[in-house]
């Protein structure tokens, strides 16, 4: 099966956050966006994705959910938000994963179809166990915390290891930063920082607009990096900005996707182009115009 395997994701997002104070954490803002719309960004393929924890607005649709007692810890959580998915196949995930990426969702979901196993899950550069950061079949997941439930009588409080060792699990690793989890405020800081690097900033930024406009479109940055530096090369400088600004508005209003914002910006280019053209012509003007023979008349 490929990337587009059909699941349901489940984020936990409750706890107390000790080690924060108290703090809200995945409310917590890191590179603009809260925590928790980060990991719903990361998963927005789910078919349905069920968030436990304390209503909170979110940058997306989300089913709620609350463990019982609140505040009763990991498996009581997943088990509350099992109950609201319906996929054989399920995302897990925590709230607080602020490098997280579609590509390592997609991995591990796709892991988990090209095998017979109950789970896979991601390691960290340690080697170890992830068990928030992976994908399970339904099936042996409700199965296991039925068992744990009917043996201890409740589970909360219960570790996350008593169903994990339970299972038939497979394990991957990915990019070093996908389970990078954020527990203390050192965590926030060493988030925000590393987002703020050169390398990561320009991503960063276009990930968050399109978060906060409800867009989804997925274009080649690189595509519109050139034709901002070939306007305000070939034109003036403020025409960076206006020209890529009206070919996204170009490209809404043919109700096109990547290929129409592609389509746009060859022809704003060339445009651009046309324009330098000129530029450099007028600088000389003993030289023939565009298409003239350059003899005698």
């Amino acid at each position: 099966m490929t990337a587009t395997t059909a699941y349901d994701a489940i984020v936990l997002a409750g706890g107390a956050a000790k080690r924060l104070g108290g703090a809200d954490k995945p409310a917590v803002s890191v590179g603009g966006r809260a925590l928790l719309d980060r990991v719903l960004a990361a998963c927005r393929d789910a078919g349905r994705t069920v968030v436990v924890g304390g209503r909170r607005p979110t940058a997306r649709p989300v089913v709620w959910a609350r463990e019982e007692p609140a505040g009763g810890g990991p498996l009581a959580a997943l088990d509350a938000g099992v109950r609201h998915t319906a996929a054989d196949s399920l995302l897990v995930l925590s709230a607080d994963l602020p490098f997280l990426r579609e590509g390592t969702v997609r991995r591990l979901v796709g892991a988990l179809a090209a095998r017979d196993g109950e789970g896979v899950v991601l390691t960290d550069t340690d080697g170890r166990d992830q068990p928030l950061v992976a994908a399970y079949r339904a099936e042996p997941l409700r199965r296991e915390l039925a068992l744990l439930a009917t043996e201890y009588g409740s589970l909360s409080g219960l570790p996350l290891r008593l169903l994990t060792r339970e299972l038939d699990l497979a394990r991957i690793e990915t990019d070093p930063l996908a389970s990078f989890d954020c527990d203390t405020w050192e965590d926030i800081s060493t988030a925000r920082a590393r987002i703020r690097e050169h390398v990561n900033v320009l991503d960063e930024w276009i990930n968050a607009v399109k978060d906060e406009l409800g867009i989804e479109l997925d274009v080649d940055t690189h595509v519109l990096l050139d034709l901002a530096r070939d306007a305000a090369h070939g034109v003036a400088r403020p025409a960076a900005p206006l020209t890529t600004f009206l070919v996204g508005y170009a490209a809404a209003k043919a109700e096109g996707g990547p290929e129409a914002v592609a389509e746009a910006a060859r022809k704003a280019a060339a445009l651009a182009a046309r324009w330098a053209e000129e530029a450099e012509q007028g600088a000389r003007p003993d030289d023939p115009a565009p298409g003239a023979s350059g003899g005698d008349a």
